[in-house]
């Protein structure tokens, strides 16, 4: 009876993890609903945001937040939720950036669901017109290093090794491009100083203004890192992230803590200033010519390599993370401004935690057509 009861936790386990990989079909009947109604619709092709808007665009007195994704359901909760909690949602501009296949059904939601009187662009990879070949070059590298990198990723090692990194390399976000592509914001953005970047699993509760006034003191990124004073890491450390075994990465201090995407406040002319890109595909590079033996193939340790000494510290009220692993404390929750919901059991996935489910579908309309004849939502 041991022996049983231990088997059935690992099956319930491993096919937790498989839950936690797949597209729910309901995500997919609304992303090919979508699709269908920019083809015979002319409002879902209206442009994305109304001509009259373009121009808050590249205003600085706007704030602007960014998005890169290509979960369509995800960016709708993301941007619904920012705009409910802002104190003055006409004074938020969001940039949507997805990828050539996640385009149309993306245009199409935001064209027939304007988060007015915010406003919301949204723009695929293939929309960028670059013609400055360095940053061509640039942005080209980090997709051929990806590309390198996804295919010797699954070469490594023996039969046992391999079988447990295709695991690995299942989850959605181990090799998404657009995961990567975040290293070039300034690119993306050429016009704007700053810039708020949201992952798209999150949830706001609270205005964001106070995080987009954060005084970076000449750094480049702000994130939550270690509690004031304390010294004690808020979340991880480089240590969680990189193996410190490899003499390449020995020189950093392994019980740093390590910030994470989620929720940041970015200074682009700074970063400009610097060499974090060309650091970040170097160490991209580095990575895959040791056999990933520096880190298990991610898009975050590289950024921690890259961006170390360039970070500041915000308080840990402004991201919440780890809602994908856990129920936080009431308390806590309370009292933070973003939640995260990193970890396996997204919210768009009928694994998810029920409560934080439903604190989450709680942003979308139920009575929307779209998510009710997809079964994202139940029947009112």
């Amino acid at each position: 009876m041991d022996r049983k009861v231990k088997k059935s936790r690992v099956r319930a386990l491993f096919n937790r993890h498989l839950a936690s990989l797949g597209v729910p079909k309901s995500v997919h009947c609304l992303t090919l609903r979508l699709a269908e109604e920019f083809a015979v619709n002319s409002a879902a092709r209206s442009p994305v945001p109304p001509p009259e808007h373009a121009p808050r665009l590249t205003d600085a007195s706007y704030l602007h937040v960014a998005l890169v994704t290509d979960n369509v359901l995800a960016a709708a909760v993301a941007v619904a939720s920012a705009a409910r909690s802002a104190a003055d949602p006409g004074r938020l501009v969001f940039h949507v950036v997805t990828d050539k296949k996640s385009y149309v059904p993306m245009h199409s939601w935001f064209a027939l669901h304007p988060a007015s009187p915010a406003v919301v662009e949204v723009k695929g990879l293939h929309q960028f017109d670059w013609r400055d070949g360095g940053v061509i070059a640039s942005v080209m590298r980090t997709v051929e290093e990806v590309q390198r990198s996804s295919l010797d990723y699954h070469r490594c090692g023996g039969s046992a090794e391999r079988e447990h990194r295709r695991l690995e390399a299942s989850n959605p976000s181990t090799f998404s491009l657009l995961n990567y592509l975040k290293i070039h914001l300034p690119e993306f953005f050429p016009e704007l100083g700053r810039v708020m970047l949201l992952d798209d699993d999150v949830v706001v509760r609270k205005d964001l203004t106070g995080l987009w006034e954060q005084d970076l003191d000449g750094n480049i990124i702000g994130a939550v890192g270690s509690h004031d004073g304390g010294g004690i890491c808020a979340d991880k450390t480089f240590g969680d992230h990189l193996n410190f075994s490899e003499p390449a990465v020995s020189g950093l201090l392994g019980s740093q803590c390590a910030w994470s995407w989620g929720v940041n406040i970015v200074d682009l002319d700074a970063w400009r200033r610097t060499n974090v890109t060309e650091t970040y595909q170097l160490w991209l590079q580095k990575n895959r010519e040791s056999g990933f033996r520096l880190w298990q193939m991610a898009s975050l340790p590289p950024a921690l390599i890259a961006f170390d000494g360039r970070v500041q510290a915000i308080e840990p009220l402004w991201h919440l993370p780890g809602l994908g692993w856990r129920v936080p404390d009431p308390e806590v929750a309370r009292f933070s401004a973003v939640l995260h919901f990193s970890g396996p059991r997204k919210p768009w996935l009928e694994v998810a935690f029920p409560e934080l489910r439903q604190l989450w579908l709680g942003h979308l309309n139920a009575s929307d057509s779209f998510l009710r004849g997809c079964g994202v939502v139940e029947w009112q």
